[in-house]
């Protein structure tokens, strides 16, 4: 039954199973609308194929050649390629009737809803509206700008996860030929926690788990913080994979989710009109920020059966030969309080030793995670831990065990890779210097809260940003749109217009450039680039439909016209880079390990595995070459009585920042995104009633912050608790908030306080 809200919005129960027909319907339906049935079908049928495009949503692996489906894609996946694929357009008359003030009144699902950008714009100073500018004058003002900068780090290079391995590795070449590490990314807000972690404990900043070690091999799969049913969907394939042949999987989560529940997989008979398959074994609903606290209290758990029955429990000779710490860690865990450890993650003695039992029964074990662990004060101890956990039975090096952070956007993993990075080492540094003789900056660079400090504070005057949306992704919304506003110049390359379009400096220009499905072709024929996802594999990806508009221009081709424009036409090859997209993947071969061979590896079906030493031979390249057993006391985010601790979700019609439709039907929820997920007993005790409209309030060390008019949804999150979707809440979110070591923003631990709308 649904109910409707003071808000609009309409709510009913929230479903425990995923996909199915229903999937099937939303994908067809949002690809006709945008794209039209000849389009749409030549889009689907072509994403994620050997010959075709990489999906520009999320950085799931493909399974390998011959194993993948016609229809290998999900909803969020069909929905990505619409949005990219529409036939709507904003061109020049779109921007003569919107100001900019005007534009700033729609919310990001209408600007985005208008459709692809079709030229370069300029905002000039004191103007309010964009005109039309050519590429020549528009690259001309950028390398004006830069040129007439006191000190090149008073510029910072923002980068989006779309953009490809060749975009990147030109782009990050371009700013540190100007002479700055100020290179930003979307991986400072989302996974930065997990390669601080697992570069201090294993040697490498990313998952060690492919595919087919989830698909094969896993006895037990943990999946904490994650969810996959929305954020990452064709997971669920796979995981149905796993079960079938009787791997067990263990939900670790606040919310929970209908990926969690029974999957009707829309290309099989049993999940159409059977009974799906039941994904989740056990799901432990934890409290917001109780990960760290709960892998304590089970590696504790694992500790006592182990001295109760010596050599029964660890897996003492990959202990003794390939990490060091055990005996340190040992000690720390037999000091947890696992009475004060049960309050901080809200989970009973009794469930963590169930869990226990799974553990011990399993070979290998594979633990899944994503930004639910990692956008936490305490988030760079929790992945240690979680590494801690699988050392202790040698799940790491051995087919299906390891740790597997699932990135969020198509290549975030692979713009690190080639240098996106405001503190790559000099090892990195050292060969960009040998390949291209010049001296790079060494100082390290901004990362993103910290650029936006940057702004705010006046010491940037160029903002310029490869994809993305910014100021949506951002926290401390106010905060970061009054700091873009301090810039002298905002460069922004896109496909559609965002909420960061409309936040300019004193002159700012909008750049259109060509999506991941469009044809890209340059003087030496028809391009393609290379992407990297979750488990190191670099495949290729070919666009296949016309350009939306014939002034679009590839991010490449952007970027190394701007370089000539700013360097000079003899410096470098930026022209060559451009024309050939193979002259790139040379330069990346010499300077980037793993890359040998690049362009005959990926012209592979399925291109290629990068290097992963903890996966292919049990190395280890840490400090001491060993991986790293750490101690990492139990601690939560502390909430004052009279207080909720907020967590940040995705809505199922959402992919990061970009908003599809204003439903969640996985979580009942229609019409409106402006809700709040509070526990019935909460509720009772605020005096709020389901479905009355509160303000959430944060509060921290500087003050408050409020986002208004959010109707209360009695949901199943744990006491003391809350969930709401972002980016509508990064308001809330202090930049001062952020992890320890990683500097990531804490959008998962927000202290909120609810007041009665006005």
């Amino acid at each position: 039954m649904e109910e409707p809200g003071e808000s609009g919005v309409r709510v009913s129960s929230p479903k425990h199973s995923s996909v199915g027909l229903e999937g099937i319907t939303e994908s067809m339906r949002y690809t006709l609308e945008q794209s039209g049935p000849v389009r749409g079908a030549k889009t689907l049928l072509a994403l994620n194929q050997v010959d075709g495009f990489d999906c520009p949503s999320c950085a799931w692996a493909d399974p390998v050649p011959g194993e993948r489906k016609k229809a290998e894609f999900c909803e969020n996946g069909a929905k990505a390629v619409a949005w990219e694929a529409t036939r709507k357009r904003v061109g020049p008359d779109f921007f003569a009737e919107h100001s900019v003030a005007d534009l700033r009144e729609k919310d990001g699902h209408w600007l985005e809803s208008q459709g692809r950008l079709t030229e370069p714009v300029y905002l000039g100073p004191g103007e309010d509206h964009f005109t039309p500018i050519t590429w020549k004058a528009a690259t001309t003002l950028i390398a004006d700008r830069l040129r007439g900068l006191a000190d090149p780090n008073r510029a910072v290079f923002y980068t989006s996860g779309r953009t490809s391995n060749e975009a990147a590795f030109v782009y990050q070449l371009l700013a540190r030929r100007l002479g700055t590490n100020n290179l930003p990314d979307c991986s400072n807000m989302c996974h930065e926690s997990s390669g601080a972690a697992l570069s201090e404990t294993i040697g490498v900043g990313k998952g060690v788990v492919s595919l087919q070690d989830i698909t094969d091999y896993a006895d037990l799969i943990m999946i904490v913080g994650q969810n996959p049913g929305t954020c990452h969907p064709r997971m669920l394939t796979a995981l149905e994979q796993a079960k079938k042949r009787g791997a067990r999987i263990i939900a670790v989560n606040p919310l929970p989710e209908a990926g969690f529940g029974r999957f009707h997989n829309p290309q099989t008979v049993r999940g159409l009109a059977g009974p799906g398959t039941q994904l989740a074994d056990a799901y432990l609903p934890i409290r917001v920020n109780g990960d760290l606290a709960f892998f304590n209290t089970l590696n504790r758990v694992l500790l006592d059966r182990e001295e109760a029955a010596p050599g029964t429990v660890f897996d003492h000779d990959f202990i003794n030969r390939y990490c060091d710490g055990f005996e340190q860690a040992c000690e720390g865990w037999r000091n947890v309080d696992l009475a004060h450890a049960a309050q901080l993650s809200g989970l009973s003695r009794r469930m963590v030793e169930r869990c226990a039992d799974e553990v011990m029964a399993a070979d290998s074990v594979t633990v899944c995670w994503a930004m639910g662990l990692t956008q936490h004060r305490n988030a760079v101890p929790t992945i240690r831990e979680i590494v801690n956990f699988l050392l202790l039975r040698g799940n790491v090096g051995r087919p299906g065990a390891g740790p597997s952070p699932i990135r969020g956007h198509s290549n975030v993993q692979g713009d690190r890779t080639v240098g996106i990075w405001e503190q790559m080492p000099d090892s990195f540094l050292d060969k960009l210097r040998d390949e291209f003789g010049f001296e790079p900056p060494r100082e390290h660079g901004k990362d993103t809260v910290d650029s936006i400090r940057a702004m705010r504070d006046g010491e940037v005057e160029v903002f310029f940003a490869v994809g993305g949306n910014f100021v949506a992704a951002t926290p401390d919304t106010a905060v970061t749109e009054t700091a873009m506003a301090r810039c002298a110049l905002t460069v922004n390359v896109a496909t559609k217009l965002n909420r960061t379009h409309l936040c300019p400096g004193t002159e700012a220009l909008l750049l259109p450039c060509l999506g991941r499905t469009e044809r890209d072709v340059q003087e030496t024929g028809e391009q393609f680039v290379t992407v990297e996802d979750s488990m190191a594999m670099v495949h290729a990806s070919h666009g296949r439909l016309l350009p939306g508009s014939p002034e679009l221009r590839s991010e490449v081709r952007i970027l190394t016209d701007l370089a000539r424009e700013l360097f000079g036409e003899d410096d470098l090859d930026w022209r060559e880079m451009g024309a050939d997209y193979r002259v790139i993947r040379r330069h990346i071969e010499h300077v980037v390990p793993g890359f040998h061979a690049y362009e005959e590896r990926v012209a592979q079906p399925g291109g290629f595995v990068l290097p992963r030493g903890p996966h292919d031979s049990r190395t280890f390249p840490t400090e001491t070459g060993k991986a790293r057993f750490t101690v990492n006391p139990p601690t939560a985010a502390e909430v004052p009585e009279g207080h909720l601790l907020l967590t940040t979700v995705r809505s199922h019609d959402q992919f990061n920042t970009t908003v599809y439709g204003l439903d969640d039907r996985y979580r009942g929820i229609k019409g409106g995104r402006h809700v709040v997920f509070l526990n019935e007993d909460d509720l009772r005790m605020f005096g709020v009633a389901d479905g009355d409209l509160v303000d959430l309030i944060s509060v921290y060390d500087d003050g408050e912050r409020r986002a208004r008019g959010f109707r209360a949804v009695r949901y199943p999150v744990p006491r003391g608790c809350a969930a709401a979707y972002y980016p509508e809440t990064n308001v809330l979110v202090p930049l001062d908030s952020t992890a320890e070591t990683s500097n990531t923003p804490n959008s998962k631990s927000i202290v909120i306080r609810l007041e009665a709308s006005e």
